[in-house]
């Protein structure tokens, strides 16, 4: 479910396992058009899916978008008995509200930021007014990766509060805020697969959220991510299942409202190594997605299979390979990105790359042309980051449509990193 690009990296990785499966995707893309038989379905459409998997009879359903989940289809889907990869409505409050999240986490002793919740703007305000600078202000509910804002200053949260819940600037997401102190130190993703009470990791990566060089400018739903990460240790993800992880889905339990699927901790490494959550999110990360499933060379069916009839997942065959994502975005994206602009992609792409759809469309003309903000996501897979890297960033320069931006510095962290422990050898 879902018609982006990481439903189209779950196509990819499910063909790429499944070469004779019947595969379909609602509503899909161009992308997704050349695995699997595209549906016109919209993902949140769920008399309409339902339907639509009783009359193809799917086996499996994998839901993509955060929206749906929130809305209930995995459970509208397991009450006619069909196995689904993705949490009920009730757990899936661990991403549609921060707020809920919040007190999950507080009741569990899971290690995030000391927070708030406001649904009245004067009492958001008098608490921003004696709250240490900087903060950060969030949207409680779902605002598509950019209900986030940093505030350096108090001046500045207190712009945001007004704009969300004087001005409604993310509509119903913002009728409820969550005012938290700032984290310092370096983000990263985990995303373990669940059946409610065992975990399998995929490989940890760093997303970049900001749309200019150097994590400069406006956040924005993701710009690229690399994978391995140096800070992620064995240790570190040890703590993460310990701290974080188990004791989210013991907490759930607890609630009697159980987590299965895909859970995703997004987190902040201290200058200690310790992990911190910033947040949990219900389903696959975009664009982590088509970072991380191009290395797992094996089980990737099985163990979503498993997970999703509530069954502990199996273990996943993962290539040790490095994996670098660069984002093709449009002109004016994320506030008001232009479309409608031919694509030209190389013919011939170089060994390990693939390009995954996102905001894509083809008419009746045939013509492949920009439809969305993210547009297309450069995939590259080497044996090490560096070269990664350089393929990702050399086959994003090669795309051409017009009014492109991308950035040409994913994974500079870890380029720095590993510049400096070159130095000190």
């Amino acid at each position: 479910m879902g018609g982006g690009g990481r439903e189209h990296t779950l196509c990819w990785a499910l063909r790429r396992e499944n070469p004779d499966a019947d595969l379909y995707c609602a509503p899909g893309n161009p992308g997704t058009a050349e695995l699997a038989r595209n549906l016109p379905i919209q993902a949140d459409d769920l008399d309409r899916i339902a339907d639509a998997a009783d009359m193809h009879g799917i086996d499996l359903t994998v839901v993509g978008p955060e929206a749906p989940l929130a809305r209930g289809l995995a459970d509208r889907l397991r009450a006619e008995g069909r196995a689904v990869f993705g949490p009920s409505a009730a757990a899936a409050q661990l991403e549609s509200s921060k707020a809920f999240a919040k007190e999950v986490m507080a009741s569990a002793g899971i290690p995030t930021a000391a927070s708030r919740a406001f649904d009245d703007l004067d009492a958001a305000l008098a608490y921003v007014g004696r709250h240490p600078e900087p903060l950060v202000v969030k949207a409680s509910g779902l605002a598509g990766g950019k209900g986030a804002v940093v505030c350096a200053t108090r001046r500045e949260a207190a712009d945001a509060v007004r704009a969300m819940l004087g001005e409604r600037s993310f509509g119903v997401a913002g009728q409820t805020i969550v005012v938290e102190s700032f984290l310092q130190g370096e983000e990263i993703s985990v995303l373990a697969i669940t059946d409610g009470r065992e975990l399998e990791l995929l490989p940890v990566s760093q997303d970049h959220k900001r749309l200019l060089e150097g994590d400069r400018g406006p956040n924005t739903g993701g710009m690229g991510a690399y994978t391995p990460v140096a800070v992620a240790t064995p240790a570190l993800l040890d703590r993460v299942r310990r701290e974080v992880l188990l004791p989210a889905l013991e907490e759930m339990r607890h609630r009697e409202t159980p987590y299965r699927g895909l859970l995703y901790a997004g987190l902040m490494i201290d200058a200690d190594d310790a992990p911190w959550v910033v947040e949990f999110n219900c389903r696959l990360g975009d664009p982590e997605t088509q970072v991380v499933l191009p290395l797992v060379s094996r089980g990737l069916t099985d163990c979503l299979r498993r997970a999703a009839r509530g069954d502990a997942p199996s273990r996943l065959g993962l290539s040790g390979d490095a994996s670098v994502t660069t984002v093709l975005a449009s002109r004016g994206y994320p506030d008001a990105p232009e479309t409608g602009a031919p694509i030209a992609i190389p013919a011939r792409l170089p060994d390990g790359v693939i390009v995954f759809h996102a905001g894509t469309s083809r008419g009746a003309d045939g013509v492949l042309r920009v439809a969305g903000g993210r547009v297309l996501n450069v995939t590259a897979v080497a044996p090490t980051f560096e070269e990664a890297r350089r393929l990702s960033r050399e086959t994003a320069a090669a795309i051409e449509f017009e009014g492109k931006i991308y950035r040409h510095d994913i994974g500079w962290r870890e380029a720095a990193r590993r510049m400096e422990v070159g130095s000190e050898r």
